[in-house]
């Protein structure tokens, strides 16, 4: 694990732009342990939104947005990512905010007869009233399947808001008559947590039935309201495509604008979909991550190897982790690997930083397209 522990982190840099003074005092930062979650109703043009924050916006600084698969919510979706020791090294830099789509949080209320459920793109566009509640001036977003999926959109209609993706399980594309029509039958012959399972665990972990399918067959059920949920599931099932295509591929094509780091568990559900939203991506902003032996659920399987990933994406952008504790190379990657993804994310943007070393937004298309083609750091990297 050498090559991990070359990869030193200076101290010189500030972790933002015009953060020198606030970098000189690391007691400014959040701390996991002491700093309390709050947890906010948020009015949006679409109803209520459940969010659970920790922290409050320090000068430039994203926060980190997070939002759940269906069948989830925050808790069972993000926690054990969240909670992993390396991962609080990260995020006590920065707020962190997390969303629960309408009426899956834990002690939801059931919607009332005849509600109509927000479309996806209605989710996405309930996410500014976040931003806005809260004076974020923009975020980095972290979702799971469904919520990749509107995280995606919510970046593709807001492009000025997001600073950058992390997409696990993201499915761009629609489903087709024979999916719907398929989806229909299996609802006439499965309960609603089986058909969820089925979306978030690999046919292996499901033959195997293994304690961790278990504990969240039995959550699912417990936890999420299961009107609430068929709501969900129904309209996430009724998605259309994302409208989006590599540059250069069609006149006009749409893309995300911002880093993406692409993510998927080997032989997941979400395989095919996500191997897809690659090919219609950037490749000059786009890591694609295939973890192996991570099942459907990477975050909770793998946090070890996705909080190393998650670190060099950050890096990548220009956000250094100022940490005094190294523990972030403890050996839950190989070091080939992340090495490699390390590089391709430093090099894309390292070459954009200003003289005095502030970090410029990388995302936004204020930068200059001829700079940013002229380096390919997609990476298809088996963890």
């Amino acid at each position: 694990m050498a090559g991990l522990h070359e990869l030193r982190f200076t101290e010189e840099k500030p972790l933002l732009r015009g953060q020198d003074a606030e970098m000189e005092n690391s007691d400014t930062f959040l701390s996991a342990v002491d700093t309390d979650w709050k947890e906010h109703d948020i009015e949006t043009p679409y109803g209520l939104l459940h969010v659970v924050i920790r922290g409050s916006p320090k000068g430039n600084r994203p926060a980190l947005l997070t939002y759940h698969d269906v069948g989830l919510n925050h808790k069972l979706c993000f926690n054990t990512f969240f909670n992993f020791e390396d991962m609080q090294e990260i995020t006590k830099h920065f707020v962190v905010c997390h969303v629960d789509a309408p009426g899956q949080q834990v002690g939801a209320s059931q919607f009332p007869q005849g509600y109509q459920y927000p479309s996806m793109d209605q989710l996405a566009a309930m996410l500014p009233s976040v931003v806005q509640h809260f004076g974020f001036k923009y975020v980095i977003g972290i979702g799971v399947g469904a919520g990749a999926y509107v995280l995606a959109k919510f970046a593709l209609i807001f492009p000025d808001l997001v600073e950058g993706l992390v997409l696990i399980n993201v499915d761009p594309n629609g489903k087709g008559w024979i999916d719907w029509a398929a989806t229909k039958i299996s609802g006439l012959t499965s309960t609603l947590p089986d058909s969820v399972l089925s979306h978030l665990f690999s046919q292996e972990e499901l033959v195997s039935n293994t304690e961790l399918v278990q504990s969240y067959r039995q959550q699912i059920g417990s936890m999420v309201n299961q009107c609430n949920l068929q709501l969900f599931w129904n309209m996430y099932n009724s998605r259309r495509d994302l409208d989006i295509n590599r540059p250069g591929s069609v006149p006009n094509a749409k893309t995300l604008r911002c880093p993406v780091m692409l993510v998927v568990g080997d032989n997941a559900p979400a395989e095919d979909g996500v191997v897809e939203c690659n090919s219609k991506l950037d490749p000059t902003s786009t890591t694609f991550l295939k973890m192996a032996d991570s099942g459907g659920l990477p975050q909770v399987t793998q946090p070890g190897k996705l909080t190393e990933a998650f670190k060099y994406f950050l890096q990548g952008m220009g956000y250094i982790a100022y940490l005094k504790d190294r523990r972030l190379s403890g050996g839950s990657v190989p070091s080939a690997s992340m090495t490699r993804l390390a590089r391709s994310r430093t090099a894309s943007l390292t070459s954009a930083s200003s003289v005095d070393g502030s970090r410029p937004r990388a995302c936004t298309h204020s930068e200059s397209s001829e700079a940013m083609g002229q380096i390919n750091h997609t990476m298809e990297v088996s963890c």
